[in-house]
């Protein structure tokens, strides 16, 4: 993926002010900033939600996009949402999806309706819509938040195999959890991307 100059502006407030970012493949990066600092306005032009006043996104992936709000139907189970999303992405069966699932200790909830669900299992829901298609480029707007202790784990473990897999993930939050597992990290400040000190190795 590849960033140039990406401005964007809500009527006179500037929230992008010329951003340039490349993410190559098997990177596992991340973005932090403070509320406000235009971080999922970024995501969305990065998905293609949104589209930039100025500047260019250019890419030849499948893109996966966890966005922060969870975008579900309370009535539909998780299976329901599994077998929605396969059809709109053409997918054969579910065993990406499955494979997502055991990994975050989901398994159990797939007739479980989605309004009855916590909010760290819709968290895992969200994520697993984003993964199942097993895109090359995973981009997460805040992909932990709900987590218990164990399945933030879970959630790092899984990000580091579909790093070493050739994947590219993103990782944007408002604080710098976990930053020796990133090789690369930016600080949006002032509508820029700011690199932060790389991190010398990955965690396992």
């Amino acid at each position: 993926m590849d960033v140039t100059d990406v401005h964007h502006s809500y009527r006179q407030h500037a929230v992008l002010r010329g951003v340039d970012l490349q993410l190559r493949p098997g990177t596992l990066a991340g973005i932090v900033g403070e509320n406000g600092a235009g971080k999922t306005t970024l995501l969305k032009i990065l998905s293609g939600e949104l589209r930039p006043d100025r500047g260019s996104v250019s890419h030849n992936s499948r893109f996966g996009y966890c966005p922060q709000s969870v975008v579900l139907d309370d009535s539909f189970t998780v299976r329901q949402h599994l077998d929605f999303f396969k059809y709109a992405f053409g997918l054969p069966d579910l065993g990406r999806a499955e494979e997502v699932m055991e990994a975050l200790a989901f398994t159990a909830y797939l007739d479980q309706r989605a309004g009855l669900l916590s909010g760290g299992s819709r968290q895992k829901l969200n994520l697993t819509l984003a993964l199942m298609h097993d895109p090359d480029v995973l981009l997460l707007d805040e992909p932990y938040q709900g987590f218990d202790w164990e399945t933030y784990l879970c959630f790092w473990e899984l990000a580091t195999r579909l790093r070493d897999t050739g994947r590219s993930v993103l990782v944007v939050s408002h604080l710098a959890y976990d930053i020796d597992r990133l090789e690369l990290l930016w600080r949006l400040d002032g509508g820029r991307l700011h690199p932060q000190e790389r991190c010398t190795e990955a965690a396992a």
